[in-house]
């Protein structure tokens, strides 16, 4: 989302999603349909059950965009109320979900995590994007996301940030979120990165340049003190970009440049030791003179 009011909600090319178990490893995907409860057959659009040669079209629950729309399956279901900014309240009530045993899968997979990588291309205008539960929506103008399938008070969102980026790697930038790890110690909030993003120009020693961005970065964490109804738990990057442009240039450094700084150096090391022979010399002679006193007397 970002404030030229450009949203893409779902993404789901150009990112990988992972499950995995609670010590990190990856899970195997799960086959739609294994394991789901054994009920009777599919409602129709119409009100009856899938009838011998039937073509199946399941009803989208008084989502329909016209008369002639299917939902043949849970996501197809969640995907038409989405799209009116309705919530799904009990998708045990949905044929399709009660079918595909929606809620179940939910249930067993309470204790596993997620790993998730790949890019998005947005906008160069603030915004933000995030990851949380449930799907998302419209509504009344405010971006809502549908939890009521999960139990949100104890949806964990400890995670690590392997690595972050604004565009390509170039020689010497440090990215501050690389490595992060966040372990969330209360049973609900929401976990926030203010991240500014600032152009940069590299240009090698060949003349090849790499446009790309540095960033620098806060973080803020939000509970349930200050209202369940106003947070949604998750991990969300808000950005903004810098009016000003940082350029990188590599360029090889002029003889006479280097026979100044040559000369410079060799300058300070013989006033370095100078300095340090004088010293000795004055030392030694004092020392000498007291010497020849004491023997004297």
């Amino acid at each position: 989302m970002d404030i030229s009011g450009e949203e893409h909600l779902d993404v789901r090319h150009d990112v990988i999603k992972k499950r995995l178990d609670s010590h990190g490893n990856a899970i195997e995907s799960r086959q739609d349909g294994i394991g789901s409860p054994k009920i009777e057959k599919p409602l129709q659009r119409h009100g009856g059950r899938l009838e011998h040669n039937e073509t199946y079209c399941g009803s989208c629950f008084g989502a329909e965009a016209s008369e002639e729309e299917c939902c043949n399956s849970c996501d197809e279901v969640r995907e038409a109320y989405r799209k009116k900014g309705w919530g799904l309240s009990n998708p045990d009530l949905i044929d399709q979900c009660k079918r595909e045993g929606f809620l179940q899968k939910i249930k067993d997979e309470e204790g596993e995590g997620c790993n998730i990588y790949g890019f998005l291309e947005v906008n160069k205008v603030g915004g933000n994007f995030h990851f949380a539960p449930g799907k998302s929506f419209q509504q009344s103008n405010m971006h809502v996301h549908d939890l009521l399938p999960f139990q949100k008070e104890s949806f964990n969102i400890s995670h690590k940030i392997n690595k972050l980026a604004f565009g390509e790697y170039f020689p010497g930038v440090v990215n501050p979120l690389d490595g992060v790890q966040w372990v969330q110690q209360t049973p609900y909030g929401m976990y926030q990165y203010f991240i500014k993003v600032v152009p940069t120009v590299y240009t090698d020693i060949n003349g090849h340049t790499i446009q790309t961005n540095q960033f620098s970065v806060t973080e803020h964490f939000r509970n349930d003190d200050i209202g369940r109804l106003h947070s949604v738990p998750g991990v969300f990057f808000f950005y903004d970009l810098s009016p000003i442009k940082v350029t990188f240039t590599e360029a090889h450094v002029s003889f006479l440049h280097l026979l100044t700084n040559v000369c410079a150096i060799v300058g300070g090391i013989f006033t370095v030791s100078g300095i340090l022979d004088a010293f000795v010399y004055h030392g030694q002679r004092a020392i000498k003179k007291k010497m020849e006193i004491g023997k004297f007397n």
